[in-house]
């Protein structure tokens, strides 16, 4: 190697029970909230297409950027699993690690302005166990999601050369495995994948880091989102708030399924997407802007919106903060 690397081995690692958290249990939405606005008539549309989808035994894919659990929803996720009306979810590394601190101490979230000052941020030792979760997907030829579902569900907490510590060992039970969206879909046989990008999650600092393990597990679940996008026709997908990763893996999933079907005398072609978010796309989001408009590279827009949709789909946006969108959604499809 002729680049000098890092040395690993000179960081130190403090517990969990050091950090100032930036949300807790409290901030964890009940069933029964309400969103603070109406979102309009889009969303009734969506619902019912969800409702529609699952009564023909169609996929109902969910792709979520952590943000969506940061705010407070992970009981309405769980409870639309369990009346089997999604039938996937996939997030980003940084959902899997706000899903597994909350699920271990009851919080999550870390100040950057706080703890990048004195380089401590993401330098907690308990979240470094997602790491060798990786690595015990990559022996059981499973994928990083399932692997974090059962090491949840199971209490099952993988040693560590310097994991004897007492307030490490004490939270091994994960006393809050039923705010897991990832425990909920292992138990409930429902994939929740994790899609990572390697050196973008604070595990990746750590020093029992193994970019093969969390390269070969996430990769395993992008093979089990793909199979998954092979039963979108006459199904829907939804996009919180993912500008990036979820918006990438369908487009190539898609391709994927389509050059599949193609083959076989099938076709992926007529089913609903929808994108929950934040920016105004304005009233017309059925063609993609120009290139000289910045809103061109909001990936959303282009991919899920218009061009996986232009050869028999239809797509829907609705606007708002995801505490808003999600218990919107969550009640329109329940009928509360």
């Amino acid at each position: 190697m002729p680049y000098p690397l890092f040395d690993r081995s000179r960081l130190r690692l403090k517990p969990l029970t050091d950090r100032v958290h930036d949300l807790h249990l409290a901030d964890i939405l009940a069933l029964s909230d309400q969103p603070s606005r109406d979102l309009g008539p889009a969303l009734a549309t969506v619902a019912d297409r969800m409702l529609t989808a699952r009564a023909k035994g169609r996929a109902v894919i969910l792709m979520i950027g952590a943000h969506v659990l940061r705010r407070g929803n992970a009981r309405f996720l769980i409870d639309l699993m369990q009346r089997g009306l999604v039938s996937h979810i996939a997030m980003n590394g940084a959902g899997a690690i706000h899903d597994f601190e909350y699920a271990l101490i009851g919080a999550t979230t870390e100040s950057v302005p706080l703890y990048i000052k004195t380089g401590e941020f993401g330098m907690w030792h308990e979240t470094g166990q997602l790491n060798l979760i990786a690595q015990r997907a990559v022996e059981l030829q499973i994928g990083y999601g399932e692997a974090v579902g059962r090491a949840i569900s199971e209490g099952e907490w993988l040693e560590q050369p310097d994991s004897d510590d007492d307030l490490i060992a004490s939270h091994r039970s994960f006393p809050h495995a039923d705010i897991s969206v990832f425990a909920a879909g292992c138990r409930m046989g429902i994939p929740v994948t994790v899609h990572v990008a390697v050196g973008q999650d604070i595990i990746h600092q750590h020093p029992n880091c193994d970019g093969a393990a969390i390269g070969a597990a996430s990769y395993t679940d992008f093979l089990v989102f793909t199979e998954a996008v092979c039963s979108l026709e006459g199904g829907v997908l939804l996009n919180f708030g993912s500008a990036v990763m979820g918006p990438e893996i369908y487009l190539k999933a898609l391709s994927m399924a389509r050059n599949v079907a193609q083959q076989e005398g099938g076709e992926v072609r007529r089913f609903s997407t929808a994108v929950f978010d934040l920016p105004d796309l304005g009233d017309d989001f059925e063609a993609e802007p120009p290139r000289t408009d910045p809103r061109y590279y909001y990936r959303p827009w282009k991919t899920i919106l218009v061009r996986t949709v232009a050869d028999g789909g239809e797509s829907f946006y609705i606007q708002g903060d995801h505490r808003d969108t999600v218990p919107a959604l969550y009640h329109a499809v329940v009928g509360s």
